[in-house]
């Protein structure tokens, strides 16, 4: 079944542009390498839970914006194969100080699909 790599990130809305060129060099790299798929999503309808949300998670700042995006795989396997050569690609080598957000509060991980209709 389908392997999935989440990650959900606040970037503040002054580097969206910065964040947008990053995600599409990103996305790019990645299917080369075999994913099936890579999807960026910005935030429409997310509201600030009382106890949790997707800003909440994320720590949201009144400046920043929540970006919710996902990267998909035949397998674990695959994920794993296709990771390592991900973070090796020179295209995507950025340290922590150039980012478009704050690294910090970036969430992620890999799931399992049970369940695909």
């Amino acid at each position: 079944m389908t392997y999935v790599d989440g990650f959900i990130v606040a970037v503040p809305k002054k580097n969206m542009a910065q964040y947008r060129k990053m995600a599409k060099r990103a996305g790019k790299v990645w299917r080369e390498h075999g994913a099936v798929s890579y999807v960026e999503c910005i935030a429409d309808d997310v509201p600030m839970g009382k106890v949790t949300s997707f800003p909440r998670s994320v720590k949201q700042k009144p400046d920043e914006t929540v970006i919710f995006s996902w990267v998909t795989y035949k397998s674990r396997a695959e994920r794993n194969r296709i990771v390592k050569k991900v973070m090796a690609d020179p295209r995507l080598q950025m340290d922590n100080k150039n980012l478009p957000f704050d690294g910090k509060r970036l969430i992620y991980g890999g799931f399992k699909a049970f369940l695909e209709i």
